[in-house]
Order: structure tokens, then sequence, then C-alpha cells
């Protein structure tokens, strides 16, 4: 079971959740046509530009295959929170120059431990995507509104 999220050029984002075999075996940034994730997407190609697994550990695109792997990360993808070590004291650089740490990722190919993708739009089919869904159009106060009924 996927949850896969489809980013827009306009910030958008739509979510999808998909059981597949089809998109086991893909890489970062290859690109995937929509009919793999459904029959509403036809014409759709998208591109993976992001992954992670049932731990939360990110795909890092130096990694090659599906293993989990420690790698000496500067401030960038799979390492963005300061350590944990300098507390709660406040710093004037929130993000000390120089600082590296070891941080666990995963591989680069999409395997059965991954539930979340993340893809990119890059070629539009037919249909837009708003219309395709509808349920996740709505603004957030009339959604909350929506959902909440109301009671006499």
């Amino acid at each position: 079971m996927f949850k896969i999220n489809i980013a827009e050029k306009t910030g958008k984002t739509y979510k999808l959740e998909l059981e597949s075999e089809e998109i086991i075996g893909k890489e970062l940034n290859d690109k995937i046509s929509g009919k793999l994730l459904g029959s509403g997407l036809d014409g759709y190609e998208f591109e993976i530009t992001g992954a992670s697994d049932k731990a939360g550990f990110t795909s890092h695109k130096d990694v090659p295959g599906i293993s989990l792997k420690k790698l000496l990360l500067t401030y960038g993808k799979a390492m963005h929170k300061r350590p944990r070590r300098e507390g709660k004291k406040k710093l004037s650089n929130p993000k000390p120059k120089g600082l590296r740490l070891r941080k666990t990722v995963r591989g680069k190919v999409i395997s059965p431990e991954i539930i979340q993708i993340n893809l990119k739009v890059l070629k539009e089919g037919s249909k837009k995507l708003s219309d395709i869904f509808p349920e996740q159009n709505q603004p957030k106060e009339k959604a909350a509104k929506a959902e909440a009924p109301t009671a006499k």
C-alpha cells in the first residue's frame, strides 16, 4: 500500500492511496505514466521526487538499491533539524556552519518497505487533477464544515 502525493506547479498537492506492484523497482527521478496509478490519470506523466519508508527514513539519490545506509550529511535532504545536544539555547545561526551528522537513509529504488511516494507532474492529461480529485479541491474551511454534521 503506497500513499502517493502528487504535486502541481501551483503548489497544490493531491493525495492518493494505491496498491500497485508496477511501481516497485522504479528509482528516484524516474518518469512514470499516469496509467500505472489509475485509469483516471491517463495522459499524465510524473517524476518520482522522493519517498520514505514505514520507519520514516527518506530515500536518498546517492544510495543504490533498497537497503538502509548511514551517511554523513550536511544540511539538505534527510537532515534539516538542529542536533539534540544543543538543547533549547538560542543560536544566532540556527544551522551551525560546517555541521555534519550521520543519518540513516534508504536506497533510491522503490521497494515494498516504502510507504510514501512523492510525485511531480511533468505532463498534464486531458482532465485536470482538480476534476479527478474533487473532494480534495475544497478550501480547508469549507471541508471542515462539510465533514462536521450540525446537531439540532
